[in-house]
């Protein structure tokens, strides 16, 4: 038999049974759609955080106390915690190549003027988180240059807000735990990056919310340098500089931008990979529906087989006719599914814009692979039922 004749039998066994042909692509077509639509969104979330870290540039590296060997959380898993100070951030400003050093304490406090007050998270820091976090400010100045402590807060916008409902905060005296300070500044609205919400914090000089929250060890170093191509040479010398001062010992872990990145991707890529799999199990579902439907048809298609043998059709062609009709079931499922879920994906994006939604090809590619695959594999014992069908006896069948 020539292709285009496998071709037109196929289609035409296809078109006979419309509604049974839907209910056996119908699980290939959910399963292609959850792999496409579950990639997206792991993809979308992958590139949201890329384009989360990159709003602080490249340039800016984190030293954490505790050192991680292998995974985990400097600290938490992995280590022994030991002790950063403000004198090690202070020997770090004189890396050269370094272009600034912001010691980092936090933790949650009330926040009071008069009669109003809440609790949010209070940052102790110093002038240069300004510059590596890219505050910017509605009203006043940031915290003062060179100063560790001091009596002046710098307030989030909501946070300002709430405060002082008529806009004359700046200038006013606010209580931090406590603490008296004066607003000398009111940042421009932001919103949340990476889980921090910009617009509800109170910034105040380090020194100041290291008495606030009686501590005497820093949560982080955050430590900018004058080129990303610079950061080996810095890690080095930040590595050589501590090490030194912490009697020989890497009581530390130091993390750049990049290494954040390849562990996050890491981490979302595996998890797309994984959902990806989960959406797969359809496709299984799809082949065993696939597998019935075709089962059924060769019972149904006795005498026509017989037919066909009697007028000189070959078993292989016999069982091309059913593998052809299986990979037709599967194309249209694996075609249908693609559609739906880049429709759904389509309809996401639209509601939330800030979602931005991408299929990775190679996941999609994947996907339609293994739909027909699933399809051939599932039309296989069907097409050898159909093959093995003594002639005469098929003829004979009502």
């Amino acid at each position: 038999m020539i292709l285009l004749d496998t071709v037109r039998l196929a289609w035409g066994s296809v078109r006979g049974a419309r509604l049974r042909a839907v209910l056996s692509l119908l699980g290939i077509a959910i399963g292609v759609a959850s792999v496409v639509l579950l990639t997206s969104i792991g993809e979308g979330a992958r590139r949201f955080v890329q384009q989360e870290f990159l709003q602080f540039g490249g340039n800016v590296l984190q030293v954490s106390p505790g050192k991680v060997e292998t995974i985990g959380v400097p600290g938490v898993v992995g280590g022994s915690t030991h002790k950063l100070t403000l004198a090690d951030a202070r020997t770090l400003r004189r890396i050269e190549g370094v272009t600034g050093v912001a010691p980092n304490v936090f933790g949650q406090a009330r926040v009071e003027s008069g009669e109003r007050g809440r609790s949010v998270y209070v940052l102790g820091t110093t002038r240069d988180a300004r510059e590596m976090w890219r505050i910017e400010l509605a009203q006043g100045s940031f915290l003062p240059e060179g100063e560790e402590r001091g009596s002046v807060a710098v307030l989030g916008s909501r946070l300002a807000r709430e405060l002082f409902p008529s806009g004359d905060g700046l200038g006013s005296f606010v209580r931090v735990a406590g603490w008296r300070l004066r607003v000398i500044g009111i940042a421009a609205p932001r919103g949340q990056l990476l889980g921090w919400d910009f617009d509800d914090v109170a910034y105040v000089p380090v020194a100041t919310a290291l008495a606030c929250f009686d501590r005497d060890e820093l949560h982080e170093i955050d430590v900018s340098f004058r080129h990303v191509a610079l950061a080996g040479e810095i890690v080095s010398a930040i590595r050589a500089r501590l090490i030194e001062r912490h009697d020989g010992r890497e009581d530390f872990t130091i993390l750049t931008q990049s290494a954040m990145l390849e562990m996050i991707d890491d981490v979302l890529l595996a998890l797309t990979v994984g959902i990806a799999a989960l959406g797969s199990v359809s496709l299984a579902v799809g082949a065993v529906g696939v597998l019935t439907i075709l089962w059924i048809s060769v019972g149904e298609r006795t005498q026509e087989i017989g037919l066909c043998r009697a007028l000189g059709a070959r078993t292989a062609d016999i069982a091309v006719i059913f593998l052809a009709e299986a990979a037709a079931l599967a194309t249209l499922g694996g075609a249908a599914g693609l559609a739906l879920g880049l429709g759904v994906a389509a309809v996401i994006e639209a509601a939330w814009p800030a979602l931005d939604l991408a299929p990775r090809p190679e996941f999609v590619l994947a996907a339609l692979a293994t739909s027909a695959l699933v399809g051939l594999l599932a039309g296989v014992l069907p097409a050898l039922r159909a093959a093995r069908l003594d002639p005469v006896e098929a003829l004979r069948s009502e």
